[in-house]
Parts: C-alpha cells; sequence; structure tokens
C-alpha cells in the first residue's frame, strides 16, 4: 500500500502538513451510481488510478467509458467488484445501505489489510429526509466490527452533492467529516477529500461517523426546502495554520 505519514494527533488536513501527497490505486464499488462515479472522475482527474467497480463488469466499464470522456483520456478502468478491490490498496464503498453490509462481506478477502473508506447513509426511501438511523447507530462502525480488525475501516464523503462532483470546473463549497479508529486510515481519506477539492477533517473515533451520517437527511430536507441542487457543510472558526 501507497506510504501514508501518521500524524498523533491530526485535527484537520493543511497543504503544509506533507511535502507530497501520494497517489493511490483505489476502487470504487459502486462507482456506477451518482456519488461514487462522482467521487471516482474527481480522483482520476488527479491523478490516481482508480477502478470503477459494479456487480456487473459490463455497467462499470461503460460507466469508466464515460469517465474517461469527460476527462478527455483513459483515466479510469472498469471491472467487476471482486476484481475491483484485488487491484486497489484503497477499497471506497458506496453503495446503498440495503447493499453495504452484503456487499462488503463478499468483498472481505480482498479488503484484509486495507483502508475501506465507506460513504454510507442510511437512508430509507421514500423519507429519504428523515433521519432514521438504525438500532445500533452508526452503519459504518457497525460494518467495521462486521468485517474485524484486518480492515481499517473510515467513514468519510457522506455529506458531499454527486451534482457538485460531476462537474470539475464547480469548486466543491462542502468540507469532509473523517471518523475512524486509524490514524493513518484517517490520513488516506483526508488526502482524497483534497485531491477532490475539499478539505478533510477529523471528527473522532468511528462511533461518530452516526452524526455524518444523519446529516444527510438534513441536507436532503434543506435541499427541497430551498430548492437548491447540493448544500453542503462547513467547518469554521479554525485559524488558517491548522
Amino acid at each position: 500500500m501507497a506510504n501514508v505519514r501518521s500524524l498523533d494527533a491530526p485535527l484537520c488536513v493543511g497543504d503544509t502538513l506533507r511535502m507530497e501527497d501520494p497517489k493511490y490505486k483505489i476502487a470504487v464499488i459502486g462507482g456506477t451510481g451518482k456519488e461514487g462515479g462522482g467521487l471516482a472522475l474527481r480522483w482520476a482527474a488527479a491523478g490516481h488510478d482508480v477502478v470503477v467497480g459494479g456487480r456487473l463488469a459490463e455497467k462499470a466499464e461503460a460507466a469508466a467509458a464515460e469517465m474517461n470522456e469527460k476527462l478527455g483520456k483513459d483515466a479510469v478502468r472498469g471491472l467487476a467488484n471482486a476484481d475491483a478491490a484485488r487491484q486497489a490498496d484503497v477499497i471506497v464503498l458506496a453503495v446503498p445501505w440495503s447493499a453495504q453490509q452484503s456487499t462488503a462481506l463478499e468483498l472481505a478477502p480482498a479488503l484484509a489489510g486495507k483502508v475501506l473508506v465507506d460513504v454510507t447513509v442510511p437512508l430509507v426511501p421514500p423519507k429519504v429526509s428523515r433521519v432514521q438511523l438504525p438500532p445500533e447507530g452508526s452503519v459504518v462502525a457497525a460494518l467495521q466490527a462486521a468485517l474485524g480488525e484486518t480492515v481499517r475501516v473510515v467513514s468519510a464523503f457522506q455529506n458531499v452533492s454527486a451534482h457538485h462532483l460531476w462537474d470539475l470546473d464547480h469548486a466543491v463549497e462542502c468540507d469532509v467529516l473523517v471518523c475512524g479508529d486509524d490514524n493513518d486510515a484517517c490520513e488516506t481519506a483526508i488526502v482524497l477529500a483534497k485531491d477532490a477539492g475539499m478539505t478533510g477533517w477529523r471528527a473522532g473515533p468511528l462511533v461518530n461517523s452516526v452524526v455524518a451520517e444523519a446529516l444527510t437527511s438534513v441536507l436532503i430536507a434543506i435541499n427541497q426546502r430551498y430548492k437548491i441542487p447540493g448544500s453542503g457543510i462547513r467547518i469554521t472558526g479554525v485559524p488558517g495554520d491548522h
């Protein structure tokens, strides 16, 4: 896996934290969807080696072709989920909540020893603007428990609008809350946030992911009320040299 600089107690990411950010082999499982696809597009544009994973290889290949056309170069490949995960050192899980655990557990052998960035939000259609958390609280923390310690799970990117991600000329006016129990894994997610045009903030242990998961429904409610395509969050009150 690519080397990531470890910090003992990082609060957030700043451009001064590292001399040069690493480039990763990233598999976006669920990259055929709008959210996962938008993240994959941004990371490919930033120079990462990106593979889009799908339940069907043909659908993943079609999604990759669409991204390559938008990028003007062959920067994204499409593969079936298991093949995509095996080829990556960072896996991003961007599937609906109903498929989260089953998809990750199927891929468990390919996830061992790697970083898994989970974007899952517990939305319950049709009332997606209503917070409906499961009894166990954070669905990302529950996935970490199910996968065990061999997979380093990080929660991030739940509150970013796909509408903004697909427009490469648009600045994404949204910060990213990064929750996790592994310092290096969180730093990986923070690098990926930066390379996608956002600022990542360490927001505590993985169980704190419940806040970001619930916040998505709040943002959807704001979008509906004010007829906007993608509200987001900003962290304020932090000195510029953070």
